[in-house]
Protein backbone atom coordinates (compact mmCIF):
# COMPACT_ATOMS: atom_id res chain seq x y z
CA UNK A 1 0.00 0.00 0.00
CA UNK A 2 1.31 3.46 -0.91
CA UNK A 3 1.26 6.43 1.46
CA UNK A 4 -2.16 7.32 0.08
CA UNK A 5 -4.99 4.81 0.39
CA UNK A 6 -6.25 4.12 -3.12
CA UNK A 7 -10.05 3.86 -2.95
CA UNK A 8 -12.42 2.38 -5.50
CA UNK A 9 -15.80 4.13 -5.20
CA UNK A 10 -18.71 1.95 -6.33
CA UNK A 11 -21.68 4.07 -7.36
CA UNK A 12 -21.52 7.60 -8.76
CA UNK A 13 -24.97 8.87 -7.84
CA UNK A 14 -25.79 11.56 -5.27
CA UNK A 15 -24.00 9.78 -2.40
CA UNK A 16 -21.14 8.32 -4.44
CA UNK A 17 -20.31 11.61 -6.12
CA UNK A 18 -20.24 13.34 -2.75
CA UNK A 19 -17.81 10.72 -1.44
CA UNK A 20 -15.59 11.22 -4.49
CA UNK A 21 -15.50 14.94 -3.68
CA UNK A 22 -14.82 14.18 0.00
CA UNK A 23 -11.94 11.81 -0.72
CA UNK A 24 -10.39 14.27 -3.16
CA UNK A 25 -10.85 17.56 -1.28
CA UNK A 26 -11.55 16.90 2.40
CA UNK A 27 -10.06 13.64 3.64
CA UNK A 28 -6.32 13.27 4.10
CA UNK A 29 -4.38 10.07 3.43
CA UNK A 30 -6.53 8.82 0.55
CA UNK A 31 -7.13 9.28 -3.16
CA UNK A 32 -9.78 8.09 -5.59
CA UNK A 33 -8.17 5.34 -7.66
CA UNK A 34 -11.22 4.06 -9.54
CA UNK A 35 -14.96 4.61 -9.88
CA UNK A 36 -17.55 2.12 -11.07
CA UNK A 37 -21.13 2.86 -12.14
CA UNK A 38 -23.36 1.23 -14.77
CA UNK A 39 -23.82 4.75 -16.18
CA UNK A 40 -20.37 5.53 -17.58
CA UNK A 41 -21.28 9.16 -18.27
CA UNK A 42 -22.33 9.68 -14.67
CA UNK A 43 -19.11 8.07 -13.42
CA UNK A 44 -17.01 10.32 -15.66
CA UNK A 45 -18.91 13.38 -14.44
CA UNK A 46 -18.25 12.42 -10.80
CA UNK A 47 -14.48 12.34 -11.37
CA UNK A 48 -14.21 15.28 -13.76
CA UNK A 49 -11.04 17.21 -12.99
CA UNK A 50 -9.40 14.35 -11.06
CA UNK A 51 -6.20 12.95 -12.51
CA UNK A 52 -5.43 9.24 -12.73
CA UNK A 53 -8.89 7.91 -11.85
CA UNK A 54 -9.97 4.86 -13.81
CA UNK A 55 -13.67 4.71 -14.74
CA UNK A 56 -15.49 1.39 -15.14
CA UNK A 57 -19.04 0.17 -15.55
CA UNK A 58 -18.39 -3.16 -13.78
CA UNK A 59 -17.58 -3.66 -10.07
CA UNK A 60 -15.03 -6.40 -10.71
CA UNK A 61 -13.04 -4.21 -13.07
CA UNK A 62 -12.86 -1.40 -10.53
CA UNK A 63 -11.72 -3.74 -7.77
CA UNK A 64 -8.97 -5.09 -10.02
CA UNK A 65 -7.82 -1.62 -11.09
CA UNK A 66 -4.19 -0.72 -10.35
CA UNK A 67 -3.66 1.13 -7.10
CA UNK A 68 -6.90 0.04 -5.42
CA UNK A 69 -6.31 -0.68 -1.71
CA UNK A 70 -9.84 -0.31 -0.34
CA UNK A 71 -13.46 0.06 -1.42
CA UNK A 72 -16.22 2.56 -0.67
CA UNK A 73 -19.65 1.20 -1.63
CA UNK A 74 -22.23 3.88 -2.41
CA UNK A 75 -24.33 1.98 -4.94
CA UNK A 76 -28.02 1.08 -4.34
CA UNK A 77 -28.61 -1.37 -1.48
CA UNK A 78 -29.53 -4.42 -3.61
CA UNK A 79 -26.05 -4.29 -5.20
CA UNK A 80 -24.16 -4.30 -1.90
CA UNK A 81 -24.00 -8.04 -1.19
CA UNK A 82 -22.25 -8.88 -4.47
CA UNK A 83 -19.83 -5.99 -4.06
CA UNK A 84 -19.00 -6.90 -0.47
CA UNK A 85 -18.33 -10.53 -1.31
CA UNK A 86 -16.14 -9.48 -4.25
CA UNK A 87 -14.15 -7.21 -1.93
CA UNK A 88 -13.78 -10.02 0.62
CA UNK A 89 -12.43 -12.33 -2.09
CA UNK A 90 -9.64 -9.81 -2.68
CA UNK A 91 -9.02 -9.01 0.98
CA UNK A 92 -10.00 -5.37 0.46
CA UNK A 93 -11.23 -3.25 3.41
CA UNK A 94 -14.68 -1.75 2.78
CA UNK A 95 -16.72 1.23 3.89
CA UNK A 96 -20.28 0.33 2.85
CA UNK A 97 -23.15 2.78 2.95
CA UNK A 98 -26.27 1.62 4.71
CA UNK A 99 -28.18 -0.56 4.29
CA UNK A 100 -25.34 -3.08 4.29
CA UNK A 101 -27.75 -5.48 2.57
CA UNK A 102 -31.50 -4.72 2.58
CA UNK A 103 -32.73 -8.21 3.45
CA UNK A 104 -31.67 -10.10 6.61
CA UNK A 105 -30.83 -13.31 4.75
CA UNK A 106 -28.38 -11.51 2.48
CA UNK A 107 -26.96 -9.53 5.40
CA UNK A 108 -26.38 -12.77 7.29
CA UNK A 109 -24.56 -14.24 4.29
CA UNK A 110 -22.20 -11.26 4.40
CA UNK A 111 -21.64 -11.71 8.14
CA UNK A 112 -20.92 -15.42 7.69
CA UNK A 113 -18.55 -14.76 4.77
CA UNK A 114 -16.57 -12.24 6.81
CA UNK A 115 -16.55 -14.54 9.83
CA UNK A 116 -15.03 -17.29 7.67
CA UNK A 117 -12.20 -14.90 6.82
CA UNK A 118 -11.47 -14.61 10.52
CA UNK A 119 -10.96 -10.85 10.41
CA UNK A 120 -13.10 -7.77 10.00
CA UNK A 121 -12.94 -5.96 6.68
CA UNK A 122 -16.22 -4.03 6.79
CA UNK A 123 -17.32 -0.72 8.25
CA UNK A 124 -20.97 0.26 7.71
CA UNK A 125 -21.92 3.86 6.99
CA UNK A 126 -24.00 4.69 10.05
CA UNK A 127 -22.57 8.20 10.10
CA UNK A 128 -24.57 9.42 13.09
CA UNK A 129 -22.02 7.71 15.31
CA UNK A 130 -19.56 10.34 14.02
CA UNK A 131 -21.82 13.37 14.50
CA UNK A 132 -20.51 15.65 17.27
CA UNK A 133 -23.91 15.95 18.97
CA UNK A 134 -24.53 12.20 18.93
CA UNK A 135 -21.05 11.58 20.29
CA UNK A 136 -21.66 14.00 23.18
CA UNK A 137 -24.95 12.28 23.95
CA UNK A 138 -23.25 8.87 23.87
CA UNK A 139 -20.54 10.10 26.25
CA UNK A 140 -23.16 11.54 28.62
CA UNK A 141 -25.17 8.31 28.70
CA UNK A 142 -22.08 6.13 29.15
CA UNK A 143 -20.89 8.37 31.99
CA UNK A 144 -24.00 7.59 34.02
CA UNK A 145 -24.53 11.11 35.35
CA UNK A 146 -28.20 11.03 34.40
CA UNK A 147 -28.76 7.47 35.58
CA UNK A 148 -30.12 4.76 33.35
CA UNK A 149 -31.72 5.72 30.05
CA UNK A 150 -35.43 4.91 30.10
CA UNK A 151 -36.62 6.28 26.75
CA UNK A 152 -35.37 7.77 23.50
CA UNK A 153 -37.68 10.13 21.62
CA UNK A 154 -36.55 10.48 18.01
CA UNK A 155 -37.66 12.62 15.08
CA UNK A 156 -36.66 12.01 11.45
CA UNK A 157 -38.12 14.41 8.87
CA UNK A 158 -37.33 14.98 5.18
CA UNK A 159 -38.55 17.73 2.88
CA UNK A 160 -39.84 15.22 0.34
CA UNK A 161 -39.36 11.62 -0.67
CA UNK A 162 -37.97 10.35 -3.99
CA UNK A 163 -40.54 9.28 -6.62
CA UNK A 164 -39.99 5.57 -6.01
CA UNK A 165 -40.13 5.73 -2.20
CA UNK A 166 -42.44 3.15 -0.61
CA UNK A 167 -44.14 2.89 2.77
CA UNK A 168 -41.73 0.10 3.74
CA UNK A 169 -38.75 2.33 2.94
CA UNK A 170 -39.74 4.74 5.71
CA UNK A 171 -38.67 1.88 7.99
CA UNK A 172 -35.86 0.06 6.19
CA UNK A 173 -34.25 3.14 4.66
CA UNK A 174 -35.04 6.15 6.86
CA UNK A 175 -35.56 4.63 10.33
CA UNK A 176 -32.59 2.29 9.85
CA UNK A 177 -30.43 5.19 11.07
CA UNK A 178 -32.43 5.42 14.32
CA UNK A 179 -32.20 1.63 14.69
CA UNK A 180 -28.41 1.75 14.72
CA UNK A 181 -28.25 4.95 16.77
CA UNK A 182 -30.49 3.46 19.46
CA UNK A 183 -28.45 0.25 19.68
CA UNK A 184 -25.25 2.30 19.94
CA UNK A 185 -26.47 4.97 22.35
CA UNK A 186 -28.11 2.51 24.74
CA UNK A 187 -25.77 -0.46 24.31
CA UNK A 188 -28.87 -2.63 24.01
CA UNK A 189 -30.50 -4.75 21.32
CA UNK A 190 -33.93 -3.95 19.92
CA UNK A 191 -36.23 -6.87 20.61
CA UNK A 192 -39.70 -5.87 19.37
CA UNK A 193 -41.33 -3.25 17.16
CA UNK A 194 -44.78 -1.75 16.72
CA UNK A 195 -45.72 0.67 13.94
CA UNK A 196 -48.67 3.05 14.08
CA UNK A 197 -49.84 5.08 11.08
CA UNK A 198 -51.96 8.22 11.43
CA UNK A 199 -53.79 9.49 8.37
CA UNK A 200 -51.28 10.38 5.69
CA UNK A 201 -50.24 13.96 5.13
CA UNK A 202 -51.74 15.81 2.18
CA UNK A 203 -48.13 16.30 1.04
CA UNK A 204 -47.46 12.57 0.76
CA UNK A 205 -47.71 10.89 -2.66
CA UNK A 206 -50.79 8.80 -3.27
CA UNK A 207 -50.58 5.47 -1.42
CA UNK A 208 -47.59 6.39 0.78
CA UNK A 209 -48.12 5.93 4.52
CA UNK A 210 -46.43 9.11 5.74
CA UNK A 211 -45.87 9.95 8.57
CA UNK A 212 -45.41 6.86 10.73
CA UNK A 213 -44.81 6.33 14.45
CA UNK A 214 -42.44 3.48 15.29
CA UNK A 215 -42.01 2.05 18.80
CA UNK A 216 -39.07 -0.22 19.67
CA UNK A 217 -38.52 -2.25 22.83
CA UNK A 218 -35.02 -3.18 24.01
CA UNK A 219 -33.49 -6.05 25.94
CA UNK A 220 -32.52 -3.54 28.65
CA UNK A 221 -36.09 -2.45 29.33
CA UNK A 222 -35.91 0.90 27.50
CA UNK A 223 -38.36 2.21 24.91
CA UNK A 224 -37.45 4.04 21.69
CA UNK A 225 -40.03 5.94 19.65
CA UNK A 226 -39.45 7.43 16.22
CA UNK A 227 -41.62 9.89 14.32
CA UNK A 228 -40.64 9.48 10.68
CA UNK A 229 -42.13 12.01 8.24
CA UNK A 230 -40.50 12.04 4.82
CA UNK A 231 -42.71 14.66 3.14
CA UNK A 232 -42.91 17.32 5.82
CA UNK A 233 -42.24 20.01 3.19
CA UNK A 234 -40.15 22.43 5.23
CA UNK A 235 -36.76 20.89 6.00
CA UNK A 236 -34.54 18.03 7.07
CA UNK A 237 -34.72 17.52 10.83
CA UNK A 238 -33.17 14.83 13.02
CA UNK A 239 -33.60 15.01 16.79
CA UNK A 240 -33.06 12.64 19.68
CA UNK A 241 -33.99 13.12 23.33
CA UNK A 242 -32.75 10.68 25.95
CA UNK A 243 -34.97 10.56 29.03
CA UNK A 244 -33.07 9.11 32.00
CA UNK A 245 -33.68 8.47 35.68
CA UNK A 246 -32.10 11.76 36.78
CA UNK A 247 -32.48 14.06 33.78
CA UNK A 248 -32.81 14.29 30.03
CA UNK A 249 -30.70 15.41 27.08
CA UNK A 250 -31.86 16.65 23.69
CA UNK A 251 -29.79 16.92 20.51
CA UNK A 252 -30.70 18.21 17.07
CA UNK A 253 -32.23 21.61 17.84
CA UNK A 254 -29.17 23.81 17.40
CA UNK A 255 -27.92 22.85 13.96
CA UNK A 256 -29.77 25.57 12.07
CA UNK A 257 -28.48 29.13 11.66
CA UNK A 258 -30.54 31.90 13.27
CA UNK A 259 -30.74 35.05 11.12
CA UNK A 260 -32.01 38.30 12.68
CA UNK A 261 -32.87 41.27 10.46
CA UNK A 262 -35.04 44.39 10.66
CA UNK A 263 -37.93 42.45 9.21
CA UNK A 264 -37.67 39.83 11.92
CA UNK A 265 -35.86 36.64 12.86
CA UNK A 266 -35.78 33.35 11.04
CA UNK A 267 -34.01 30.05 11.51
CA UNK A 268 -32.60 28.33 8.44
CA UNK A 269 -33.53 24.64 8.36
CA UNK A 270 -31.23 22.22 6.45
CA UNK A 271 -32.91 20.83 3.35
CA UNK A 272 -30.74 17.76 2.86
CA UNK A 273 -28.98 15.06 4.88
CA UNK A 274 -25.69 15.89 3.16
CA UNK A 275 -25.98 19.37 4.68
CA UNK A 276 -27.11 18.35 8.17
CA UNK A 277 -24.54 15.57 8.51
CA UNK A 278 -21.74 16.96 6.33
CA UNK A 279 -19.29 17.02 9.23
CA UNK A 280 -20.31 13.53 10.35
CA UNK A 281 -19.63 12.12 6.87
CA UNK A 282 -16.23 13.84 6.85
CA UNK A 283 -15.34 12.42 10.27
CA UNK A 284 -16.60 8.96 9.32
CA UNK A 285 -14.57 8.67 6.11
CA UNK A 286 -11.47 10.17 7.73
CA UNK A 287 -11.70 7.68 10.62
CA UNK A 288 -12.08 4.81 8.14
CA UNK A 289 -9.08 5.94 6.09
CA UNK A 290 -6.91 6.42 9.20
CA UNK A 291 -7.82 2.99 10.59
CA UNK A 292 -7.38 1.25 7.25
CA UNK A 293 -3.91 2.72 6.80
CA UNK A 294 -3.06 1.20 10.21
CA UNK A 295 -4.43 -2.17 9.12
CA UNK A 296 -7.50 -1.91 11.34
CA UNK A 297 -11.27 -1.69 11.00
CA UNK A 298 -13.19 0.39 13.53
CA UNK A 299 -16.71 1.74 13.82
CA UNK A 300 -19.99 -0.08 13.09
CA UNK A 301 -19.33 -3.40 11.42
CA UNK A 302 -21.07 -6.13 9.46
CA UNK A 303 -22.90 -7.39 12.55
CA UNK A 304 -24.37 -3.93 13.08
CA UNK A 305 -25.46 -3.91 9.45
CA UNK A 306 -27.11 -7.30 9.92
CA UNK A 307 -28.83 -6.22 13.15
CA UNK A 308 -30.26 -3.14 11.45
CA UNK A 309 -31.59 -5.27 8.58
CA UNK A 310 -33.27 -7.73 10.96
CA UNK A 311 -34.93 -5.00 13.02
CA UNK A 312 -36.03 -3.09 9.92
CA UNK A 313 -37.54 -6.24 8.41
CA UNK A 314 -39.49 -6.82 11.64
CA UNK A 315 -40.61 -3.19 11.45
CA UNK A 316 -41.93 -3.62 7.92
CA UNK A 317 -43.88 -6.70 9.04
CA UNK A 318 -45.28 -4.73 11.98
CA UNK A 319 -46.28 -1.92 9.63
CA UNK A 320 -48.12 -4.27 7.29
CA UNK A 321 -49.82 -6.37 9.97
CA UNK A 322 -50.57 -3.69 12.54
CA UNK A 323 -49.21 -6.05 15.20
CA UNK A 324 -46.28 -5.99 17.58
CA UNK A 325 -43.48 -8.08 16.01
CA UNK A 326 -40.56 -9.59 17.90
CA UNK A 327 -37.03 -9.38 16.50
CA UNK A 328 -35.17 -12.66 16.05
CA UNK A 329 -31.44 -12.53 15.41
CA UNK A 330 -29.10 -15.32 14.41
CA UNK A 331 -26.35 -16.26 16.92
CA UNK A 332 -23.57 -13.68 16.96
CA UNK A 333 -20.25 -15.07 15.56
CA UNK A 334 -17.24 -14.79 17.85
CA UNK A 335 -15.65 -12.28 15.45
CA UNK A 336 -18.24 -9.72 16.58
CA UNK A 337 -18.07 -10.39 20.31
CA UNK A 338 -16.85 -6.89 21.14
CA UNK A 339 -19.40 -4.27 22.31
CA UNK A 340 -21.53 -2.68 19.60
Amino acid sequence: MSELLGVAVLGAGHMGADHVRRLDRVVSGARVAAVADPDAARAKEAVAGLDGVLVHTEVEAALEAPGVDAVLIASPGPAHEEALLAAFARGLPVLCEKPMVPDPAGALRVVEAEARLGRRLTQIGFMRRYDAEYQRLKSLLDGGRLGRALMLHCTHRNVSSPPDFTSAMLIDSSVSHEIDAARWLLGQELTAVTVLTPRSSAGAPEGLLDPQFVLFETDGGALVDVEVFVNCGFGYQVRCEAVCEAGSALIGDERAMLVTERVGARRDVPQDYLVRFADAYDREVQAWVDATLRGRITGPGAWDGYAASVVAEAGVRAQRSGNRVTVEQAPRPALYAEPR
